[in-house]
């Protein structure tokens, strides 16, 4: 029965569950086993991974009463999940090669400290074939499934055919062993363009691109191959056929050592950036019923045939008339699980170590219900605006929306943590649950507006302006998302409300009066007449004016102190009244204003020459302008030469051009490596290089001149007379 628990057939070897060498990858319905594996005692798990998914698991193994062990890199020295564990261990540098990717160095770490288990996250080495063979030879348990499945699974032609046979959809292509640039080409004209271009091992976005006609097709291939190469190591390659307007469809499941697999319904995925995930949620809207079994049925089927133990997802693409095909099977935890914990109420962290413990699995399907709706919205240090390019820096400020039973904060780093150029971005998840969608997504809203941050560029406003959208909240998503409705996320930016301009205002002149009553109190004065920066005068009404900037917009603001506590403010020809106080709680000040009579709470950071407000209108940034003798000293010896700079922090993977090159506005000067992704740097302007300022291997930080051009005779003369 497809509706109730499937059963595998499964030879057990070992401490965990895996196939024997002579049997093959497919596996009967119906089957039973003659023996259940043994149940294993885990007391001790070592975490192969980082950030906030090392976190989410050791929270789960504290909740069981199994001890933690940590491993960290040398830039994540002081990290949370380093702190969080029972036991911490130093293996390597910083680039992921040589630390978390470092299989020797982890099961050594394991065996010395008693482990009985590694749990791999997500990421690095959690669909490692080697890895996993390493610790079944190590015996060591490896949670998650056994390393034939990863292999058959991680191999998108060899999945594809696996699928095919287990009466899996799937869309057809090219998945073959000529790997030369004509036959690639070739098999894309046969498909007709746009098509796919992906690496076999791939995930995660890495290593794909979609080429939409002829003419890029070897430039974006060459693309693709560089950056698999340097993600999976492997620069094998298939072509698809790109499905247009397509949604994300993904089916949770699950199977124990036992032969059950169970579905756990599906999650939508559809609105990506970067082919990378940015927002979560499950169930998926508007499917039907019956497309929902179809999905979970398929699912399984795609598990069973390659004897699955463990979480699990299986990924298909969805056009607008809810047929769905195979895309891939992640064979690990997703980012993204949340969502199905809170729509189910499992823990699918404690069934992974109960799964390879050798305990069964504790429902059936029928037991497994759908209740409400969950979504997840991924915070990135990354700038929206500028092509979500990825950032890195410290974590200046950061308060979050209070976590409680509807609202999770999946997190791995703390306010004053540095978010590292050599890791994936993401800061944290939030995840919200509601009875229906409707209410998940105003909870989403509301606590989106509670989640501040200063210090790094940020999406949190995007994603805000991207579960306001209309056409969102709709359900109407699809992977082309946020292309298509382009102008309404990123809209012109306009000029703050004056209402925020008199909240920053009041905020400076309130932080003045602190710093004068604590000077006071240090010179041990309390009658001084410069106690106060309030502008009292006993004969006339003393006006200060204050320039704030509001982007490239310099607004000037005069005030009045009325008595009272309250001051008269007048913007651009128009008057406020301004009253209100502040209440200090850390880094952050909370101020409770009144304007006009209108009451208002915001919070209040302020960073560098920065002020930023943060209110349920959104988050503001309002700046000091920088005295002209400060600018003339900045830019003195720092002309710039029109040549390019880097983005963000990272590290030079090729160099297209040497000194005296001619170059074309656009054309390749060089690829960066930043955040795992690669970047392509092209030529700001047409000219002749005079320079060329950094080789491959190079590290390069934000801001940095990559190249210089040779500036014009007349251009050289003319700075000479200056």
């Amino acid at each position: 029965n497809m509706a109730g628990v499937l059963r595998l057939t499964r030879c057990v070897g070992g401490l965990r569950g895996s196939l024997c060498p002579s049997q093959g990858s497919h596996v009967q319905q119906g089957a039973r086993l003659s023996s259940a594996p043994p149940t294993v005692l885990i007391n001790k798990i070592l975490i192969a991974n980082r950030g906030e998914i090392a976190c989410r698991v050791m929270r789960t193994a504290r909740k069981l009463g199994i001890r933690t062990v940590a491993v960290y890199s040398d830039a994540d020295r002081d990290a949370m999940h380093v702190a969080m564990a029972d036991e911490s261990y130093n293996i390597g540098p910083a680039p992921s090669q040589e630390s978390y990717l470092n299989m020797g160095r982890i099961m050594a770490v394991a065996k010395s400290t008693g482990a009985q288990a590694i749990h791999p996250g997500y990421g690095f080495l959690s669909e490692n074939t080697e890895f996993a063979d390493l610790c079944q030879r190590s015996g060591v348990i490896f949670i998650g499934p056994p390393s034939s499945a990863i292999r058959d699974m991680g191999i998108k032609s060899t999945s594809k055919a696996i699928m095919s046979a287990a009466g899996v959809p799937i869309i057809e292509g090219y998945h073959g062993e000529d790997q030369s640039v004509e036959r690639l080409k070739g098999e894309a004209e046969k498909i007709g363009y746009p098509v796919m271009v992906k690496a076999v091992r791939g995930g995660g976005g890495k290593g794909m691109r979609i080429v939409m006609a002829e003419a890029e097709f070897e430039s974006q291939l060459e693309s693709a191959k560089r950056e698999a190469l340097k993600s999976f190591n492997d620069d094998v390659m298939l072509v698809e056929k790109f499905v247009d307007t397509p949604r994300h469809v993904e089916v949770q499941v699950f199977g124990d050592q036992h032969g059950n697999v169970v579905y756990l319904f599906e999650r939508d995925c559809s609105v990506q950036r970067r082919h990378q995930k940015i927002i979560e949620e499950a169930p998926a809207p508007g499917l039907t019923e019956e497309v929902r079994r179809r999905l979970g049925e398929a699912a399984v089927r795609a598990a069973q045939a390659v004897n699955y133990v463990g979480a699990g997802t299986v990924e298909f693409i969805m056009d607008k008339h809810q047929n769905f095909y195979f895309m891939e099977m992640n064979t690990r935890l997703q980012v993204e699980h949340p969502v199905t914990e809170m729509v189910t109420g499992t823990d699918l962290v404690e069934w992974q170590i109960k799964a390879a413990a050798g305990e069964p699995l504790p429902v059936t399907q029928e037991e497994i219900r759908l209740t409400g709706h969950a979504f997840e919205a991924r915070i990135y240090a990354e700038d929206p605006a500028n092509n979500f390019m990825p950032g890195a820096g410290p974590l200046v400020h950061l308060a979050t929306p209070a976590a409680d039973r509807t609202v999770r904060i999946e997190t791995g780093v703390r306010a004053g943590d540095e978010v590292s150029v050599h890791y994936d971005p993401m800061i944290a998840k939030l995840v919200v649950w509601g009875p229906d969608r409707p209410a998940a997504l105003n909870k989403l809203k509301h606590c989106l507006h509670q989640y501040n941050i200063v210090g790094l560029a940020n999406n949190v406003t995007f994603l805000s302006q991207l579960s306001s959208h209309a056409e969102f909240a709709a359900g109407n998503v699809h992977t082309g998302f946020i292309d298509l409705h382009e102008a309404q996320l990123f809209p012109e930016r306009q000029p703050l409300p004056h209402t925020t301009l008199c909240q920053a205002a009041l905020a400076m002149l309130l932080m003045e009066e602190d710093q004068m009553r604590l000077s006071t109190v240090m010179s041990q004065d309390p009658f001084s007449p410069f106690a106060t920066a309030a502008g009292r005068r006993l004969n006339h009404t003393f006006t200060r004016k204050v320039s704030l900037n509001d982007g490239d917009n310099k607004v000037q603001i005069d005030i009045s102190y009325s008595g009272e506590a309250t001051y008269r403010m007048q913007i651009s020809g128009h008057s406020y009244s301004v009253s209100g106080f502040l209440r200090s709680g850390g880094d952050m000040e909370e101020l409770r204003c009144t304007i006009d009579g209108n009451r208002s709470l915001a919070r209040v950071v302020v960073h560098g020459n920065s002020l930023h407000v943060f209110s349920m209108d959104g988050p503001h940034e309002v700046h000091l302008p920088t005295p002209k003798y400060v600018a003339k000293l900045q830019g003195r010896g720092g002309a710039s030469s029109g040549g390019a700079v880097a983005p963000m922090p990272g590290v030079i993977e090729k160099v297209h051009v040497s000194a005296g090159d001619t170059v074309e506005k656009g054309d390749p000067l060089m690829v960066m490596i930043a955040m795992k992704m690669e970047h392509v740097i092209k030529a700001p302007q047409a000219g002749v290089l005079q320079r060329v300022l950094f080789k491959q291997g190079d590290k390069v930080d934000k801001g940095q001149e990559l190249v210089v051009y040779q500036l014009d005779q007349e251009e050289s003369d003319g700075e000479e007379e200056s």
